[in-house]
């Protein structure tokens, strides 16, 4: 059996800023409230004409260049999102035309927070079983189309921002540990825009084609799983806590990224945390944070890295890697 490496990783975010200070001017709230409770200063936010894929794209073009390889020389595009541009043709379709990538097949992850890491384990397997040699994973989420902002709840939390890694043949991926639990299904969704509950004026003027969330429940929630999620991931790969030299957590809430390293045993120095400039872009916080890791010489050559997050559905993710960049 083939094993798999990550061999390159690009990243993207648009111009756009969304400071605090902004929101304030649109909700009740003020920027000590908003860093006490998430940690977020500021956030990337696409302009009205720019979509998943157009972020998708540019994080691809950034790993393809990083590499030094052409896009035709892929096997399979998995593009992980929550906001894809349309429901059909799927954001994989879209991409993978925009990069010229004529040898590659694929097709979108919805995970939610998750996607990324569940685009990861998907992709190593693709690869461990043989018949491809080059994935190209890719979370990209648009949040700002979904979100309502004058619901100062979720409006403060989410980003724009899209990262992808390149796995081909090699040895890193060490194991993976993946959940659903659909109980919490309620705590976290979009109601309206599907077969349930078609977009209509109705839908449209009760607001409820945009984010809805249970803090606290998805709060607890989170923090435990994270922890349990990490530490199965830790033993099958035939680690110990204290074998992790970077964790690289889902960029939810300040608070949740804390506790879930305390409880693992890992001081401050090991954990990325990047979500006071972006937010929480979705399947695109796990790729940024590594770009960030790489980019402060925390996270190098030979290093045991742990990917760990929770999303909506719930959905559960970890992965343990050896970095071989």
């Amino acid at each position: 059996m083939h094993n798999a490496q990550i061999t390159a990783f690009g990243c993207y975010v648009p111009p756009g800023l969304l400071t605090n200070q902004d929101l304030e001017k649109l909700v009740e709230t003020t920027d000590e409230w908003i860093l006490t409770r998430t940690g977020i200063h500021t956030r990337h936010l696409a302009d009205p004409a720019v979509a998943t894929s157009d972020l998708a794209v540019e994080a691809a073009r950034a790993c393809l260049a990083q590499k030094g390889m052409e896009a035709k020389d892929l096997d399979a595009i998995l593009i992980c999102t929550v906001t894809p541009d349309m429901f059909f043709p799927s954001t994989a379709c879209l991409v993978q035309d925009r990069l010229g990538a004529s040898g590659a097949w694929g097709f979108d992850i919805s995970a939610a927070c998750s996607g990324f890491v569940y685009g990861l384990t998907v992709g190593a397997n693709l690869i461990r079983g043989g018949m491809h040699e080059r994935v190209l994973v890719i979370g990209a989420d648009t949040m700002s189309r979904i979100i309502d902002y004058t619901d100062r709840t979720t409006c403060i939390l989410f980003g724009d921002g899209a990262g992808a890694f390149l796995l081909e043949r090699g040895e890193g991926f060490l194991s993976f540990h993946n959940e659903i639990d659909g109980s919490g299904g309620e705590a976290l969704k979009m109601p309206a825009g599907g077969s349930r509950m078609p977009s209509s004026r109705e839908t449209v003027e009760q607001r409820l084609h945009y984010v809805k969330q249970e803090g606290q429940t998805v709060f607890k929630y989170a923090v435990r799983k994270m922890e349990e999620a990490a530490l199965a991931a830790i033993a099958k790969a035939g680690l110990r806590p204290e074998d992790i030299k970077v964790l690289i957590p889902h960029q939810a809430n300040m608070r949740i990224i804390q506790a879930t390293a305390e409880r693992l045993g890992l001081g401050p120095e090991r954990v990325i945390i990047n979500i006071d400039r972006f937010g929480n872009t979705t399947a695109g916080t796990i790729p940024l944070a590594t770009r960030d890791a790489v980019e402060q010489g925390k996270l190098k050559r030979g290093d045991f890295v742990l990917f760990v997050t929770v999303g909506a559905g719930f959905t559960v993710g970890a992965n343990v890697w050896r970095w071989t960049i």
